[in-house]
């Protein structure tokens, strides 16, 4: 189940029409893989191109992404340049929270994860989402509890697909 804070729905029609180039990991990943979670935010890592950031800076530009957790009233302006100068931004925007991962412990990059994604449908949107055992991989190097938690479900979902498609 998912809470009402981030609109999930208007996230990923935001990515989807902005044509970004992006992999679903974390929490929606967990919950698109079949876990019964909650998550409050939306987790992707997206490719680092100038014309991907482009793409993604243009995409949130409307939505006043500002970082997470940062002093309200700081500087910060949402453009190529910071999108270029950083890599991974914790946002909170008018639609929800959204994690812009660069790369990713564990992982890597855009690059890196895609060869280690699928396809999945998200909110009715067509997206890619990391593997299961590779999301497991990832979350185990986080090591955060809250990412060490859902390892045991996930493990045991990745079992179950392995008894029906051995392959």
């Amino acid at each position: 189940m998912l809470p009402a804070k981030t609109d999930f729905e208007a996230v990923f029609r935001t990515l989807v029409s902005a044509d970004v180039r992006f992999i679903v990991i974390g929490g929606v990943a967990a919950i698109l893989h079949g876990t019964a979670r909650i998550t409050y935010d939306v987790d992707v890592v997206y490719a680092r191109d100038r014309e991907n950031i482009r793409k993604v800076v243009a995409a949130f530009k409307p939505f006043a992404p500002y970082l997470r957790g940062v002093q309200k009233g700081l500087p910060f302006v949402w453009d190529e340049r910071t999108v270029l100068s950083g890599l991974n931004f914790t946002l909170e925007t008018t639609i929800g929270d959204v994690d812009l991962l660069g790369e990713v412990i564990g992982g890597g990059t855009y690059a890196n994860l895609l060869p280690q994604s699928e396809d999945a449908l998200a909110f009715g949107f067509p997206c890619r989402v990391v593997c299961l055992e590779k999301l497991i991989q990832l979350k185990r190097a986080a090591g955060r509890p809250k990412d060490l938690e859902p390892i045991a479900e996930l493990q045991v979902l990745l079992e179950e697909r392995r008894k029906q498609d051995p392959c």
